[in-house]
């Protein structure tokens, strides 16, 4: 199976980036991480500036619609339904906290980071200086989780390396105790009935 899987990625491995490029516009950990932990394994093909490239790319764009939505339509968007705008009032909080430390750090805020750029949007913040903004913060975003990602690979990899034999005898036990478990259910059931 892996080497199907590493066989597949090696033929049709351009597609990952347009793939990410696209996840993140919306939303990205999670593929930036999965992906950059293949380059550090079973995919070392994968050009870890190109993925950050496309990670960047994907949700800076995702973050200026939602910015320029926010900017010319989130305030009666908002005014018209209560407990979005009761949600959104956190965003608006730490926005009005420190604008630059906020649109720098809220894409790693976990429960923020798709409304935040409405908030800033919304907030009235420039739309040449929420550029520059964004732009920092995405590249920053994409190479935090790409180097993570890859180094949590690395580590994987090593460890699965390491404690190889550790874990086949793990899923044989685990896979016993399940039998073992199921089959004396069933004679309970049957010797009940």
């Amino acid at each position: 199976m892996e080497q199907f899987v590493t066989n597949f990625i090696q033929e049709h491995g351009y597609l990952i980036y347009p793939l990410v490029l696209v996840w993140t516009f919306f939303e990205g950990e999670t593929i930036v991480l999965i992906v950059s932990a293949l380059a550090a394994t079973s995919a070392p093909f994968i050009h870890l500036p190109l993925l950050a490239f496309c990670a960047t790319a994907g949700t800076m764009a995702g973050d200026q619609l939602f910015y320029y939505l926010g900017r010319h339509y989130g305030t009666p968007f908002l005014a018209s339904r209560p407990k979005l705008a009761a949600k959104a009032e956190r965003g608006f909080e730490l926005l009005r906290k420190g604008e630059v430390p906020f649109i720098l750090s809220y894409r790693f805020i976990y429960g923020v980071r798709n409304v935040s750029p409405f908030v800033v949007g919304v907030g009235g913040i420039a739309p040449l200086r929420f550029f520059l903004l964004n732009l920092t913060a995405s590249t920053l975003w994409a190479i935090t989780f790409t180097m993570g990602g890859y180094f949590l690979g690395k580590v994987m990899e090593q460890w699965l390396e390491e404690y190889k034999m550790h874990m086949v005898v793990g899923v044989l036990l685990l896979i016993a105790a399940v039998y073992l478990y199921n089959r004396s259910k069933n004679n309970r059931s049957t010797s009940s009935a």
